[in-house]
């Protein structure tokens, strides 16, 4: 599918690939209060059927195997379902969604990746909310949430230097559809000291929509990556301590 066509509309979610005019909020209250806002864009793709993009606007937009998962299944879909496999969990063929920032002039960073996955009939079967770290390391969560996409699953791998790897998240990941709706709370018992959410805007993936967010966001990955630590550096400087970072322990499918 070339940017701008639709398939047919079968339910939330069909007509893809998407892109996402979002705003990135996260909001700490504890052992400090500390907020920050970024504005950027995601993509909304099938995974079986990822965007073509014009020659001239390949460089903007990449969808790489070594970037997901393990890094070395022949295609992301084969490195979910290596992933899942792993998890007793199989979709039969059945039709996944990710959402995502591409690989944008040979950069990516991924703070999360969320994939929605169906079985052959339509229906959905699981989430997978995939984590990358400043650190190069990647986690992925198994979740099965509810009617309006929620799930709980304890915390066990390392992303702020600031957080131990303690607690639980609960997350509130509905498919998107017209409008993003995303929310990822940190719990420590009775605490909620970290909150992000992720709200954004259907728009079509044309060729002219994908060049108008990239020239408004230059680079966006490496603005990312960079925001997160230049949000880090700020944090460090008003003595909030740094956690010990855990060994990390592979998941079979990753790296």
């Amino acid at each position: 599918m070339t940017p701008g066509t639709t398939a047919p509309a079968t339910g939330p979610a069909t007509h893809t690939p998407a892109l996402y005019a979002c705003l990135v909020s996260h909001a700490r209250t504890a052992p400090l209060r500390y907020s920050l806002r970024h504005r950027t864009y995601l993509w909304l793709i099938d995974l079986d059927h990822p965007p073509r993009l014009p020659a001239v606007l390949r460089p903007l937009a990449r969808f790489d195997a070594r970037d997901h998962f393990g890094g070395t299944a022949p295609s992301i879909r084969a490195g979910l379902e290596r992933f899942l496999t792993s998890r007793g969990v199989r979709l039969d063929g059945g039709r996944v969604l990710m959402l995502a920032h591409a690989r944008v002039l040979g950069h990516v960073f991924n703070p999360l990746t969320l994939y929605w996955c169906h079985d052959r009939h339509s229906v959905p079967v699981c989430v997978v909310a995939e984590v990358h770290n400043t650190y190069g390391e990647r986690h992925c969560y198994l979740l099965h949430t509810d009617a309006q996409g929620r799930a709980e699953v304890a915390k066990d791998f390392y992303v702020s230097p600031f957080f131990p790897v303690d607690g639980a998240y609960r997350m509130r990941l509905p498919a998107p559809a017209g409008r993003l709706d995303l929310t990822v709370q940190l719990r420590r018992g009775a605490a909620r000291p970290f909150t992000a959410t992720v709200r954004g805007t259907r728009q079509p993936a044309t060729a002219g929509r994908l060049l108008a967010a990239a020239l408004r966001h230059p680079w966006s990955t490496a603005a990312v990556s960079l925001g997160i630590r230049r949000h880090g550096i700020a944090l460090f400087l008003r003595r909030l301590p740094i956690r010990p970072r855990p060994h990390h322990r592979i998941q079979e499918g990753m790296k």
